[in-house]
Parts: C-alpha cells; structure tokens; sequence
C-alpha cells in the first residue's frame, strides 16, 4: 500500500460523505516519537469511544491506523488524538490517506509491529511519574519498595534498547519473561502499562543487591534495614562512598554534607576541583540551599529530570546541615537533580539532606555500565556496590542545563533529552542522509534523514582510548537502530581530530562524499538551525567564542566574528592572537596565557618597572622566562590562538584564581562566580574594563591592550579581585557590542548569533545580549543544543546539508 501524504492542516471530507454520513476508511499514519509512550493504547481507546472499527500498529515509521467509521466521527477521533497525545509522546505529523477498499474487522484491535524502513524516534529515558512512585511507597501495592517498577508514562527507553520496533523482545529486558500478573497487566488496553516494554516487578523483573568492594561478606548490622536498597541511605548516613548502577551508568555516591567524605572521593577519583552534581529527595531539601525560579522548578520536575545549575542562596536555611565546601569549591551554584528511577527515590526515602552523585568512572574514561567492569574500575574508589541485573545497552550520562533570562540552556545533552530529534528548518525536508561526526571534546554525533537531525546523547571527550572506542559503539548501533545510510559525512576541520579522522575513512571506504566543515562555522550554523531560521536565510553575524578551533588559515581560532549562512561564511573580526606558550600546556597552566598576553601588551622591562611590586609579576619571573622568550621569538609550541577562552585563563590566573587547573573551564568559572558575588553585593557598578578595535588587512580585531592595563593598576591600587573581574565582565560585553557595531557599517546584517563554550557564562551572555538588542539587533541563543562542542554536529549536518542541496 502506498500512502498518499496530506497536509498537516488536516482538509474536511468530502460534501457528500458528510452530508449521508456514509461510512469511509481510511489509513492514517502518525509520525513522531509515538512508540513506547502509550500510543497505541490511547488510539485503541479514543476508537472504541469513537465507534470505528480497525487496528492500530507500530511500525518502523511510527504508528498506522487503518480506521472505518462515520466521517464525523473519523475527524472527532483525529482531533482527540493530537488533544489527548501521551505525556511522553510527540507527534510530528498526521498523514491520512483514504482506502477504497472495505475494512474486514468487526471491532477495533491493536496488532503487531511490523519491521519496515525506520522512520520513527526513539523516546528518551523518563523520570518515574506520579504514579509508580506511589506504588513504591505503598505496601500494598505488588511494586511496593520494587527498584525497576515503570509504565507507560516513565521508565528506561534509550538505556536498553536493541533496535527498533521497540518492543521488549528489542531491548534488554527480553531476559526477563513476564510473570502471569504483568503479563495480565501489559496485554489489558485499559491499564497504565498496557504494552510498557520495561514492565517488571519483585516477581519476574530486575533485581537489585549490595556487595562490599572488599569482597567481604555482609555484616549483621546491615539486616536492621528494610531491603539492600534501603541501606545504602544507611551507609551514605555512615560517611561510606557507595558506586550505584543506575538507568544509563554507575554513580559513585556520598553524603554532601559529610566533608570527609567528600573529599576521600575527590581523593580516590582524582578529581580535585570540579563540581559534584548532587541529588535531594525533594524541592524542599533543595530550597534549603539554593534559591529556584519556576523555570528551574519545571525543569527539576520534569521527565528529563536534568541536573539544574542553582544559584546558591546567601542565606542557607540555618536548620539546614551545611553543604561540605568540598563539593564545589570556587563556584556559587550547586548542580542538582532530583531522584528520577525508583531506585534513587528509595535510597533517598530517609535522607533528609542532600548526596553527591557523580558519574561512575575513572578520569577521562567513559561512565561505567557493566558490573565486572565497574568492581574492576571502581573499586578503588567505593567502599560498596549497589548492582542490579538489568544490561545498560546505551550509555546515557546526566543531562545538564541552566535558566538565563527566563530560557533554558542545555550544556549538556543526555538522559531525557536525547535522542529526541530537532526538525531542522524550512528548505532541509529534501536533504539526502548525512552523518556528521562531531568535535573531539563533548562530543556528540548527528544523524539527518527526513529533514531531522537526531543527535547522540553526549558521549565526553575523545582523546582517550576509551572514550573513542565507546564512541564507535554508540556510533554502530545508532546506524544500526535507525537503519541510517548515509550519503555524505560531515567532519571538522581539524586534521588530527579522532572523529575526523574517522569520518574520513568511513567515507572512503563507503564512497561517501566528505564534507570538511570549519569548527565556529558549525557553532554557529547549530544556533542558526534550532533558531529555525530557513535554509535559504540572509547571513546573519556570528559571534563563536570558545576555546580551540582549527581556522580555515591553518591558525587557532576561538573569539570569531563570522558573516555566515549555512553554506558559507566570511571572517570580519576576531579576539587578538596570542601565543599558547607550550601548546596544550597553556591549557592546563592559565599562567603561561597571562605572560603571553602581557608580552604581546608590554614589554617586559617596562611591566616590571611599572608594576613589578605586584604578586602577578614577582610569580612570572620565578617562571622559566628565557625558555619561554625563545619559544616566542622561534614560534616553537607557541602557536597564535584568537581565543576568548584562553584570553579568560589569562584574567583568572592574573587575579591567582586559578594558574594551573584541574579541569576545563576552571578558571572562567571562578571568574564568572566572583564578578557575579561582587555585582549582587549592592556595591555601586564599576567602570567596565576598555578595549579596542583595531583594523588588520581585512580583518577587526578586538585589542585588550588597554584593559590589561587598567587591570594591572587596579591590582597595584588593591582593589578586591570581585571588583576587577566585574569589570572585566562588563568591559568584555560592552566591547563585543561594539565591534558588532562597528562590522555592522560595512556589512548587512540584522541578526546576530551566540555561540561557542564561552557564552555558558551566564554574566556574559546577558551583558552581550542586552546590548546587542538595545542597539537593534536580533539576538539568537542556543537552547535545545549546548553552545559548546556538545552541539557542533547539528551545524555541521546543517551545513554539509545546505552544500548537498546546493550542488544538486
């Protein structure tokens, strides 16, 4: 059968048909993430309120209908289905076709799946709902204190699956053969897990159990508690590092309020600096800390259950047990997530105060998902497991998002959020299959079919071996889920990229055209198209600010001011190059970023006459200066980086906030959290740092000269560090502004786009983004992809898209 596609705007019947209220069939195919959300059920219902007859499957292109009725109640039965859609399901379109040939059944039933070509979503993993979190807490319930217990409306989905249709016999739970109680409950149309592939109960689902990483056995004590679940809150209680198996990976776990135990973690992972993510039983616990808008409200509670980056309140709830200083040190937000499985809303049951709950894994690996692999790897670092026998097929970290100005940003896209495709915008519905690799760091990889883009949950960074290898796992089995055949692949620039290197040879192996696309392009081609500004669009300004990206000049790029399409695009502007003095080492060690830009503002006799009193400079020269000139004046592992992000290191270690770090980002993160303490202190505004712009051949750079001199005298004068990076904030913002301005005298442009890692600073993005907009422009942000690297291959599927269409 052929299905004859309608318009979205669904057209009335036929005069005639309507008028004699003659019975008419039809086939109606819904497209969308419809499978796995109670979809076929709410059909089943809606139809059999309708009086039609017919059947209802899934299939690899979502959901077919085949239908008989009267034609007023076929289109009453339409609209009830879009009014009434399933919590977690999303239709796309409804297409109807009418059949002329007479349905044979006598009433309406739900039939098997069918395997055809794949063109449906895969539903993300989805917080427990109401619900089945009652029924945990109820005792006389039969999923009373049962760990996997999930429905319809919430449970794993991403996690287990093995291919599409989704149905159990296609993910990991075809171990588990239902028991006749679920068996009942999952074939009755009228219950809430009719046809819920995770079903499971105490009976004949998962189970959960508590081993010592010793390999001791099980002390007495611990049989005072209600179940193994139940005592690991006991042992968290006890200041114990517990490694939990969760929905998409392990957690390494502890008490947030115990210092010590913070800091054996920080000890035993190695992690010396970085923000723990944290877990509270409730809103209440988390209020007690953090101060949250409805928005944040929202986004704890919903179905993602992402971690919420919280401003901090000045005024802690004094009855409140102190947050340990240990879990974010430098920093005043604390990132917390509620419980979102059954078996984090019993472990949490009894804990009044908040857990430190970070992704099980060793620094740099991947997230461990298997038991043997997670007592090997994590055994070092827990004092007990918490395992359950249930395969984690796909890897899905914890999703990471923020509010600014009353939108959300997504820093991290995982659990919740993806797969969930992003329909790229008018004029890409006639793109050919695309596969674009993605970054080095945060990587994600995109797939484009059928003018959607669906991109992986975030898969971290591939410069380790492990990393690299899962990445090519998950990579396999999304080819693999969604029957995905490319045409084209997309890559970046950079030469020596792990995932362009790869992309490279998977298009000459296959035949495939290769698509080499410019790192701030892809930035910005990404907020362009969940902007959903159309393929043919006039260029817009964009604004990448990041860390490292390969220019199209063999140089470091990284504080870009494009004139772009989705085709092309012009450099106008950029930050002013300065040397990364050892390569990648100038990473790791932001001091070596501050004397490269003091040597590139001053001469060093005049800084040391000037200012050689202050501790900034007394520090510099304990360093290795002579080898470092050489380097300089040689251009050895000394490359020229425009890069804001290294021009923020520079400022943090000026100030001593961080002059080696032990993770990315370290540094701009105290800064920001410093000038924000300061600008909410009450104190009056400070002057904002000046720069300038100077011209270069044809390009406008952004100078600091003049700021780091302003700062230096403030150092001289003592002022407080807040203060300073206040001014830096401001000065920065205010200066983007202006080259804005000043390429917008040469060039035609009214919309500008932020993008790039660096506008994940909260301060910097509202100050760029007021200004812009009072001078008239039209300010486009990210928010359904990280402005980092973790939302790169949603411009570069765009881009390689636009040029595959362009050349026909």
């Amino acid at each position: 059968m052929t299905l004859i596609p309608l318009p979205e705007t669904i057209p009335p019947l036929a005069d005639a048909d309507q008028a004699s209220g003659k019975e008419v069939a039809e086939a109606i195919r819904v497209r969308g993430t419809v499978q796995g959300v109670g979809f076929r059920p709410t059909v089943y219902r809606l139809a059999k309120a309708c009086h039609l007859r017919g059947e209802v499957c899934n299939d690899g292109q979502g959901v077919l209908i085949q239908v008989a009725g009267r034609p007023d109640a076929l289109e009453r039965f339409i609209h009830q289905i879009r009014a009434e859609c399933p919590p977690l399901a999303k239709i796309e379109a409804i297409d109807r076709t009418l059949l002329t040939e007479p349905l044979p059944h006598r009433d309406f039933t739900i039939t098997q799946s069918h395997s055809t070509a794949i063109h449906t979503g895969i539903t993300p993993d989805a917080a427990t709902c109401p619900q089945c979190r009652a029924e945990i807490f109820d005792p006389l319930s039969r999923w009373y204190r049962y760990p996997f217990t999930n429905c319809t409306h919430c449970g794993p989905r991403l996690s287990i699956v093995r291919a599409i249709p989704y149905d159990r016999r296609h993910t990991s739970m075809a171990g588990f053969p239902l028991c006749p109680d679920c068996d009942r409950e999952y074939g009755d149309v009228d219950n809430r897990r009719f046809h819920a592939q995770p079903i499971a109960c105490p009976v004949c689902g998962p189970r959960a159990w508590l081993e010592r990483s010793d390999g001791r056995p099980m002390t007495a004590s611990m049989a005072s508690m209600l179940d193994e679940v139940d005592a690991v809150c006991t042992l968290l209680q006890k200041g114990e590092i517990v490694a939990i198996k969760g929905m998409g990976g392990f957690h390494l776990a502890c008490d947030a309020t115990n210092a010590a135990a913070v800091q054996n973690l920080r000890d035993r992972k190695h992690r010396d600096h970085k923000p723990f993510a944290l877990m509270a039983r409730d809103l209440a616990v988390i209020e007690q800390y953090c101060l949250i808008s409805s928005l944040e409200r929202t986004l704890l509670e919903s179905p993602a259950a992402p971690i919420v980056l919280l401003p901090q309140r000045s005024d802690p709830n004094p009855g409140a047990t102190p947050i340990a200083l240990e879990v974010a040190p430098g920093v005043n937000t604390l990132g917390f997530m509620l419980p979102y499985t059954p078996l984090h809303h019993l472990i949490l049951s009894r804990m009044n105060r908040p857990i430190v709950l970070t992704s099980g894994n060793l620094a740099n690996d991947p997230q461990c998902i298997e038991n043997d692999e997670a007592r090997t790897k994590l055994g070092a670092i827990a004092d007990y497991f918490l395992l359950h026998d249930r395969p984690i097929v796909n890897r899905v970290d914890d999703s990471v998002v923020r509010v600014v100005a009353d939108r959300v940003q997504v820093l991290r896209r995982a659990r919740g959020y993806a797969p969930a495709p992003i329909q790229l915008p008018a004029g890409f519905e006639q793109a050919p299959a695309i596969l674009a690799m993605g970054s080095e760091l945060k990587n994600t990889f995109a797939l484009l079919h059928y003018g959607q883009a669906i991109l992986s949950q975030h898969l971290g960074d591939l410069e380790q071996a492990t990393a690299f290898t899962a990445y090519q796992q998950t990579l396999n089995l999304y080819l693999q889920l969604f029957e995905h055949h490319p045409t084209a692949i997309a890559v970046d620039l950079h030469p020596d990229y792990l995932s362009s290197k790869l992309g490279q040879d998977l298009a000459i192996a296959n035949g495939l055209s290769l698509h080499a696309i410019q790192h701030h392009h892809a930035h910005v081609a990404a907020c362009m198209a969940e902007n959903q500004l159309p393929l043919n669009t006039a260029p817009v300004l964009g604004i990448a600010l990041d860390g490292l990206g390969y220019g199209e000049d063999g140089t470091i790029w990284g504080g870009e001011f494009l004139l772009a399409d989705y085709r092309r695009f012009q450099r106008l502007g950029c930050f002013k190059p300065v040397a990364m003095l050892g390569g990648a080492l100038a990473i790791a060690q932001p001091w070596r970023n501050t004397y490269a830009h003091l040597l590139a503002a001053f001469p060093w006799d005049d800084l040391q006459s000037a200012y050689g009193a202050l501790e900034l400079v007394a520090f510099l020269e304990q360093q290795p200066r002579s080898l470092l000139h050489q380097m300089l004046a040689q251009g050895i592992n000394a490359p020229l980086a425009s890069s804001c992000g290294r021009l923020f290191d520079a400022v943090a270690a000026a100030l001593g906030l961080c002059r080696v770090a032990s993770y990315e980002g370290q540094g701009a993160i105290a800064l920001e959290s410093l000038a924000v303490e300061w600008l909410a202190s009450g104190q009056a505004t400070p002057w904002p740092y000046p720069f300038t712009i100077m011209d270069q051949s044809a390009l406008k750079i952004l100078e600091p000269h003049p700021m780091w001199q302003a700062l230096l005298t403030d150092l001289q004068q003592g002022m407080e560090p807040g203060k300073i990076a206040a001014r830096f904030h401001l000065g920065l913002g205010i200066a983007i502004a202006q080259m804005v301005t000043t390429l917008r005298q040469q060039q035609e442009f009214i919309q500008v786009a932020l993008t790039g890692g660096v506008f994940q600073n909260r301060l910097l993005l509202q100050q760029v983004s007021q200004h812009l907009t009072a001078a008239g422009f039209i300010v486009l942000t990210h928010s359904q992809v990280p402005p980092n690297d973790g939302g790169l291959a949603l411009g570069q599927v765009a881009i390689a898209a636009a040029r595959s269409l362009s050349e026909g």
